[in-house]
């Protein structure tokens, strides 16, 4: 099947609540990773990969940054006159002043969108997965199965998200979706990777929002168990779900320690913004090691197991060790930062020491000075 007949509708800030520290300034798509991308940049560079040309935006609140991110879609190859990107501001068709309070809701606001797009599928994806799967075997699957849904899902420790479903199978159909059991064991959970006819989507939204319904999960997938044929499709590859601030740090310490490659494919190419800059520059004195280190940055002290984003200055007897550090920041002379995640613009001053746990990083916020 070709994926230009596919919608492809990434969910922006469908999970804010569960990384407040990054997401109060900001939108989750918008929260950086890895260096020099956006959360974002994961399932909008894989709907691209596989042919989809026309993706909608799903926003909620904080979406500045994102739109400065995502600007009209050129990065991505999404600039067009036909298709291409479109931001989709919040609007509450119930009357909540213009914020959606569910998915259901969200997706009732975009019912206007859906029809003018000329797409005979709907593929939706959250901002908070972060994985690169060839979504055009995903696709293909669920158009050979003849499923009217098929719904993404890994086998692990179930992430601690509001309902966030948890898959039972019977082979590969659907028999319930549970969304009450976020006890964090291990199960085949969803990764919010579902995909179905335009036409069906349009009839279950308009049937659960006559009935009152609030829950994606409850009251359409384990609703309509017994009646559509629901399957899942196991994801084997790299993703991770985050759910919290742990959960941010360990999937970044988990590409210093050796899954980078996992993630970024070179017949899957993660596209990003371009922001125009110097290579990195190294002095004579510094050391740096087993760590992602962007362009602009100058590295005068120590770097280990770490993540530099663009424009990160690590001054002389400065030491920087299993932390992210993000965009533009600024650690000084004899200071020290461990366990850590710094936001954009953070300046560390001379001899300060800072330092969380593997099990508790520490946050410090935007543009703050410590």
């Amino acid at each position: 099947m070709r994926a230009s007949n596919v919608l492809g509708i990434i969910y922006s800030s469908i999970y804010d609540e569960a990384l407040p520290e990054l997401t109060h300034v900001r939108t989750m798509g918008s929260v950086p990773f890895a260096g020099r991308y956006r959360l974002i940049d994961f399932p909008l560079s894989g709907m691209v990969n596989c042919g989809i040309t026309a993706v909608g935006v799903n926003t909620k609140s904080n979406y500045r940054s994102l739109m400065d991110h995502l600007g009209s879609g050129k990065p991505w190859d999404l600039s067009r006159k036909h298709d291409g990107l479109t931001i989709l501001p919040p609007f509450d068709l119930a009357g909540n002043g213009g914020i959606y309070r569910n998915r259901i809701e969200a997706l009732q606001s975009m019912m206007n969108y859906f029809s003018h797009v000329n797409k005979e599928y709907v593929l939706f994806c959250d901002s908070n997965v972060v994985c690169n799967i060839d979504y055009e075997a995903f696709i293909d699957s669920h158009i050979k199965t003849g499923a009217d849904i098929t719904i993404a899902y890994k086998y692990g420790k179930k992430p601690k998200l509001q309902n966030l479903m948890t898959l039972i199978l019977d082979g590969d159909k659907v028999t319930k979706a549970l969304t009450n059991d976020n006890d964090g064991a291990e199960k085949n959970f969803s990764l919010n990777i579902v995909i179905m006819k335009k036409q069906l989507l349009e009839r279950l939204v308009s049937a659960a929002v006559a009935t009152g319904a609030d829950s994606f999960g409850r009251d359409i997938i384990n609703a309509h168990c017994d009646t559509l044929d629901i399957r899942g499709c196991k994801i084997d590859e790299f993703a991770f779900v985050i759910d919290s601030m742990q959960a941010y740090y360990d999937v970044s310490m988990k590409l210093v320690s050796g899954d980078y490659q996992k993630l970024f494919k070179r017949d899957l190419p993660i596209y990003t913004k371009v922001r125009d800059d110097m290579p990195a520059i190294y002095g004579i004195n510094s050391k740096a090691s087993n760590s992602l280190i962007a362009d602009g940055c100058i590295i005068k002290g120590t770097v280990e197991n770490s993540i530099l984003f663009r424009g990160v200055q690590i001054a002389e007897g400065a030491v920087v060790k299993n932390a992210v550090v993000m965009q533009d920041s600024f650690i000084s002379e004899g200071a020290s930062v461990g366990y850590a995640v710094l936001d954009k613009n953070v300046v560390i001053k001379p001899g300060k020491a800072l330092s969380g746990a593997d099990t508790c990083p520490l946050y410090v916020a935007k543009d703050s000075i410590v």
